[in-house]
């Protein structure tokens, strides 16, 4: 008897205590790589201010290119049910338009998908949820012809809320996948 309270403690001080840390746990399997494209120009010179490029031509004229802020309004954010990481109709809509945004004003960057949860949940499940929602957009986004290699994925848990409130509302905007475009 004395044994089985010994261990019943043992087990629930270790389910209770769980992880201390909130760090973020990201796929390191795939390594990032920054795709470029050279085009035949003539004698140009590239200045970069505030995250957008302008480049100057020997003729005077410029072109400017979005830049990656303007980029990433345009990336919509991928919501999920309550303790669910398939996609929904509505969700792969959205990601239709991301994939087609990869592939005109996004080519030259890779993207980082950052998987978020509601507060329900241990942390280890939490991190463990994000980064499988992060998976399943990155699978849809493969499935629409994005590179593979210019997706990577974090999942920071429940530790990233963009609601605190206490209600069901708040709860469905922590669900999530958010776009973050790397040079």
């Amino acid at each position: 008897m004395k044994k089985l309270v010994l261990s019943s403690v043992a087990v629930a001080l270790l389910v209770f205590s769980g992880c201390s840390s909130k760090e973020p746990a990201v796929d390191t399997q795939k390594q990032m790589t920054t795709q470029t494209q050279e085009v035949e120009a003539p004698a140009t010179e590239t200045v970069a201010a505030e995250d957008s490029v302008v480049t100057s031509t020997t003729n005077g004229s410029q072109q400017a290119r979005v830049s990656m802020d303007e980029i990433e309004q345009k990336l919509p954010t991928v919501y999920f049910a309550f303790d669910k990481f398939d996609l929904s109709d509505q969700a792969q809509e959205k990601l239709t338009t991301a994939a087609e945004l990869g592939k005109t004003d996004a080519r030259d960057y890779s993207v980082k998908l950052e998987g978020n949860c509601d507060e329900w949940g241990s942390d280890e499940y939490n991190f463990a949820l994000g980064l499988k929602r992060a998976e399943a957009v990155k699978k849809a986004l493969v499935a629409e012809g994005i590179d593979p290699a210019r997706i990577s994925m974090v999942s920071y848990g429940e530790s990233n809320p963009v609601c605190t409130d206490k209600t069901k509302e708040c709860w469905a905007k922590n669900r999530r996948v958010n776009f973050k475009l790397l040079p």
